[in-house]
């Protein structure tokens, strides 16, 4: 049955654009108060501007674990508590791993693993008093290879190990933890994607299946959250994907590989 997001109070990481964005205007369409994070001080303001309600905005470097406490005291200090966060700050990157500077990888796992892990912490205590819930953006590449992106697809990795089992060790505190995972989205991350050395990316990336709107997504995370779901598979491709990779890996593979054919200088070597 799902739960009314009436007055709840809910944190948005990577507010601004993209995912972000249509998940701060979901909310508030369905009556929660919202708290926008990102980056971008000035675009962040300026989303919160657009969705209206009871929200208010935060620059937050999710990076950096002290801004990360004291932007989520600030917030429970405007609105009384958290019911939600949603951590869906994220970068990605195009480059085999073989051309990808360490630097790169490490900026990729401190965003995408690290920015969660230092928000979630921050908040714990607030979500643990109100039974609430924590969602983690992941994606199809949280649980199957991606040619390509292995920064990016390991740091997904480490988000299902460390929230799965964050899920398990708060069973008896009534918090739901839940993984969302997309596959092809229509949004800024691939544009804004580091290349091998750090620099803008300049690989065109290869969709597979339906690119999904963010606020398909938006909403089908939401409706997640109410009916506190442990996992969401937000496309057939997802879906498909999450059996092949476990009763068939090699054929997954195989088939991601063909897909990828093309995208980078070498992908069979």
């Amino acid at each position: 049955m799902a739960e009314s997001l009436t007055g709840r109070v809910a944190v948005v990481t990577g507010a601004a654009h993209g995912i972000g964005r249509a998940l701060a205007a979901e909310l508030v369409r369905r009556g929660a108060r919202v708290a926008l994070l990102d980056l971008d001080g000035a675009a962040v303001l300026a989303t919160c501007s657009a969705v209206g309600g009871d929200s208010a905005a935060w620059a937050c470097d999710v990076t950096d674990a002290a801004r990360c406490d004291a932007v989520i005291a600030e917030v429970i200090a405007r609105f009384g508590g958290i019911d939600v966060l949603i951590n869906n700050a994220g970068i990605s990157h195009h480059s085999l791993a073989a051309d990808t500077a360490l630097a790169v990888t490490r900026k990729v796992m401190e965003v995408n693993f690290f920015g969660a892990v230092h928000c979630t912490l921050a908040a714990l205590d607030a979500l643990v008093a109100r039974r609430g819930v924590v969602v983690a953006i992941s994606s199809v590449a949280g649980f199957a290879p991606l040619v390509g992106r292995s920064a990016y697809s390991a740091s997904k990795h480490a988000m299902h190990g460390w929230f799965d089992t964050l899920r398990a060790e708060l069973v008896p505190d009534g918090v739901t933890v839940m993984l969302a995972c997309p596959s092809f989205v229509d949004t800024g991350i691939d544009r804004r994607a580091l290349g091998p050395d750090g620099a803008p990316n300049k690989v065109s990336k290869a969709a597979v299946g339906r690119v999904a709107t963010p606020e398909d997504i938006a909403r089908a995370i939401v409706d997640g959250v109410a009916r506190r779901r442990r996992q969401l598979l937000l496309s057939p491709i997802g879906k498909a994907s999450w059996w092949l990779t476990r009763l068939a890996p090699s054929v997954y593979e195989r088939v991601m590989r063909k897909r990828q054919a093309g995208v980078y200088d070498h992908p069979d070597r």
